[in-house]
């Protein structure tokens, strides 16, 4: 299983890579219901309703977190809120595969807690090595990434080098 929390999911989808993303996957990719409601709730932008549409369309699955002690734990122990907190007591609960995390809070508390993580950097990386899209078109998604997201600029000069390859 492959949990989403809200930056990444968003950024994605942003970049337009989600549906390239979730066809090519292989395996669930699910949200907790706190992510869906970040992303989703209220919002009447491009990337709100590609994600809808996705869950909808049950290409990505909404999920309960049972431990609601450990969801409030973890926001209290990590300064996160509820959407970085579920998805990392999600991925625990669940055994996640991969949990897809921008967040430098959200990233520490996968690290403390054993939880494998990914970033939407490296989804778009990975995209451009299996050859899902070309060098320039990755070039151009990591051009929006870099105004989207928040960045060091060491870590887009890194990914734009590896792209370049």
């Amino acid at each position: 299983m492959f949990l989403f929390n809200s930056s990444t999911l968003i950024l994605t989808a942003k970049i337009e890579l989600l549906d390239l993303f979730l066809s090519e996957i292989g395996v669930e990719v699910a949200i907790p219901r706190a992510v869906e409601e970040e992303c989703c709730v209220g919002k009447k932008t491009l990337d709100a309703f590609m994600i809808q549409r996705a869950v909808d369309e049950s290409r990505i699955t909404v999920r309960s977190v049972k431990n609601r002690r450990l969801v409030q734990r973890l926001a209290a122990d990590f300064n996160m809120g509820r959407g970085e907190s579920e998805v990392i007591a999600l991925a625990l609960q669940e055994n996640a595969r991969l949990v897809g995390v921008d967040d430098k809070r959200g990233m520490d508390a996968c690290k403390l807690t054993g939880v494998p993580f990914t970033t939407a950097i490296t989804i778009l990386l990975r995209s451009r090595q299996k050859r899902l899209i070309d060098k320039d078109d990755a070039l151009a998604r990591l051009a929006s990434l870099a105004r989207y997201g928040r960045y060091r600029s060491s870590i887009l000069e890194d990914a734009k080098r590896r792209l370049e390859e």
